[in-house]
């Protein structure tokens, strides 16, 4: 079609059949484009993703059927996508992008990028080795109905970084133990329940033992490791609100870390010891616990106190005699619609507790001794649990119960994908690639789909391209950043592992002291600086001025970071960036750990599991160019109906990019605020 238009399309094609192009995610997104790809005459396509096909997958990511369930996203889509144009030249990978032999040799062999993910950490990778071998990168993501489209072009455009990003949403440990006050907060905890009695911690969240204690009363916290207040379910006894005096506190604090005559049992010991007992474990979460809450009586002065449940009063409520199994869920429903979609009462929600713990129990005992489940939405005895678990603690907090489908959502970080929403997004992508080919940078845009048409009518708003930023520490000139910290407290470990690797998004970096001397404070040459580790920054001679040079030569990406002593730093703070900072991005896992920062659709830590699209979407327009804009380049949409603006949410952390508001479009006030993030 293109050739029969005359020379300068024949150029173009030509051009299509000749480019090397790289496309990172073969997801949501992932599918509709190569599909789009091979349609439209591009001819040599590499394709890389580290996810495997699951069954939930199969409602968008036409490329895959359910025979395919199980094996590579990357290698399935090859095949698949080979069926539309046999004579295509694609080559898949199933692997991270993140791994070293994708360095910035390789992006070089790429005339283009285009970046299909899911999460912060691998688009902050390929954002900077696509800066580092001078490569355009076309940048997508998309969030229900909402959609984004940019382009990356190193010295012309910003950069993914340009912008900081939010810190994802947290809640403090005391709130999730203590005082709940939204649905969130209760699911949460339901999860962390859920890891307690049937999950290993030291396999999947720390590389350190974190076992769980119990006192007398079963109030559980942490034996030894590291303090982490969120991973805690129990009542906080060093809860700032139950008292105002600082020393009080400090002195509750202190005591709960103490041994005294208290007789500590991990949570799961303690279950499998009660043999999993249904009664014991529900009047333990939902009556003992909550009674202990009650004694605090300060937190409830100016909130309204729970109610505990009891197993034997619930009974009579539902009016059952003996055994949960004589009636059945359906009988205490209070809503209606699809069977996820009820909502039942606290005698349903009882029975489903139980049941749920039957069946853990089973496959705990199938698994054999000193076997451990691994949470995943998409398994229903898991989701039955935490359904249960987080709709009993909302009632006793006197919060309105949700549906199974309303907690998997916010249990699984998902806002559901939208076939309708990557077809649109796939297709602007392959428009930006051609006018780069074409050799049209310049008239490259930044493009959002929104939910509803605005004002003037459109889905579709183009937005001009923004300059690189020139405090951007990773595309800058000479990229540097502050940061303010305790050098006495913090440790080269911390400074590796939680400043550089987590907060910056490097892979492997090395640290050099600039002393006169050179001193290597950090080597990524494994064992060279491991005895480094445990000391502090203060044994180096770090001290307030400080400046260390730190190069990540897989990123081929150098940072210098000014250290500012600070020892009044917040409670539990390690470090702050002063300045604007990028949010914090999960550690890269090897071949052999779990996904986490894998390229196809993901769920926290845990393998994703992540609507059909109209007939004709034909009507759907992009602005004409008297509608351009000015836009920051971060991943943000915009809902532009009756004065709103809606931002996509990042496809990693389901927090809104930074970015200035449109001057012929006033910010509303009642702007939404999910805590919800994208699988696509």
């Amino acid at each position: 079609a293109l050739i029969s238009k005359g020379p300068p399309y024949r150029k173009l094609a030509d051009s299509l059949s000749a480019c090397r192009v790289l496309v990172v995610g073969a997801g949501g997104i992932g599918c509709e484009l190569l599909k789009n790809l091979v349609l439209t005459g591009f001819k040599n396509i590499e394709v890389i993703d580290l996810d495997t096909i699951d069954v939930s997958n199969l409602n968008r990511q036409f490329l895959f059927q359910k025979k395919h369930v199980g094996k590579s996203k990357a290698q399935v889509a090859k095949e698949s996508v080979l069926q539309f144009c046999p004579t295509a030249n694609i080559t898949a990978y199933h692997d991270s992008i993140m791994n070293p032999e994708y360095n910035v040799e390789f992006f070089r062999n790429f005339m283009l990028v285009m970046n299909a993910l899911d999460n912060r950490a691998a688009r902050n990778h390929v954002n900077r080795m696509c800066l580092a071998a001078d490569i355009p990168l076309i940048e997508s993501g998309t969030a229900g109905y909402l959609g984004q489209v940019t382009v990356i072009k190193k010295g012309l455009t910003e950069c993914y970084e340009c912008q900081p990003k939010p810190t994802q949403k947290t809640f403090p440990g005391c709130t999730i133990r203590n005082t709940p006050s939204e649905p969130i907060h209760c699911i949460v905890w339901a999860k962390y329940l859920f890891k307690d009695i049937f999950y290993c911690w030291e396999v999947e969240i720390k590389p350190m033992i974190m076992t769980i204690r119990f006192y007398f009363n079963l109030h559980l916290s942490q034996l030894f490791g590291e303090e982490d207040a969120d991973q805690e379910v129990s009542p906080d006894t060093a809860d700032p609100e139950l008292t105002w005096n600082p020393a009080d506190t400090e002195a509750r604090a202190t005591a709960s870390d103490q041994d005294g005559d208290i007789k500590r049992v991990s949570t799961k010991d303690w279950a499998r010891s009660t043999g999993y007992d249904t009664v014991k474990l529900f009047n333990k979460l939902f009556k003992d616990d909550i009674q202990y809450l009650l004694t605090m009586d300060k937190l409830w002065k100016k909130r309204k106190a729970p109610l505990p449940l009891d197993w034997l009063e619930i009974q009579k409520l539902g009016k059952i005699l003996s055994a949960v199994d004589q009636f059945d869920l359906e009988d205490f429903v209070t809503g209606t619609g699809l069977k996820d979609q009820q909502v039942l009462g606290v005698a349903g929600y009882s029975q489903l507790f139980s049941r749920s713990v039957e069946t853990l129990r089973s496959m705990l005992a199938d698994k054999g001794d000193g076997a451990e489940l691994v949470w995943d939405k998409d398994d229903p005895p898991a989701m039955d649990f935490v359904t249960a678990a987080a709709n009993l603690r909302m009632h006793i907090f006197s919060m309105n119960m949700k549906s199974r489908f309303d907690i998997k959502s916010m249990a699984g970080n998902i806002i559901p994908a939208i076939a309708t929403t990557n077809a649109v997004i796939a297709g602007l992508i392959v428009l930006e690639a051609l006018k780069i080919l074409s050799g049209d940078v310049e008239q490259c845009r930044t493009i959002f789909l929104n939910k509803q048409p605005n004002p003037r009518k459109k889905l579709l708003v183009p937005c001009a391209l923004d300059p690189p930023s020139a405090n951007c520490y990773v595309c800058a000139s000479k990229p540097e950043v502050t940061v303010k910290l305790n050098v006495h407290k913090t440790l080269v470990l911390a400074l590796q592992d939680k400043i550089l690797k987590e907060k910056f998004g490097m892979v492997a970096p090395d640290v050099q002291i600039e002393d006169g001397k050179g001193t290597i404070l950090i080597s990524s040459e494994e064992g060279e600086t491991e005895a480094n580790n445990s000391k502090f920054l203060s044994d180096f001679g770090i001290r307030h001025g400080s400046r260390l040079q730190v190069d990540d030569f897989l990123q081929d990406y150098t940072l210098l970071v000014n250290v500012i002593h600070c020892e009044d730093l917040e409670k539990d703070v390690e470090f702050e960036v002063v300045g604007d900072a990028p949010d914090k991005a999960p550690t890269p896992p090897s071949a052999q750990e779990d996904k986490n920062v894998a390229n196809g659709n993901k769920d926290s830590a845990e393998p994703s599991t992540s609507s059909k699209a109209p007939a004709e979407q034909d009507d759907v327009l992009i602005v004409d160019s008297d509608e351009e804009e000015p836009s920051s380049s971060t991943m943000d949409v915009r809902m532009e109906s009756g004065g709103h603006k809606r931002k996509l949410h990042d496809a990693e952390t389901g927090e809104a990019s930074a970015k200035r508001q449109r001057l012929d479009q006033p910010l509303a006030a009642d702007e939404e605020d999910d805590d919800i993030i994208a699988l696509d």
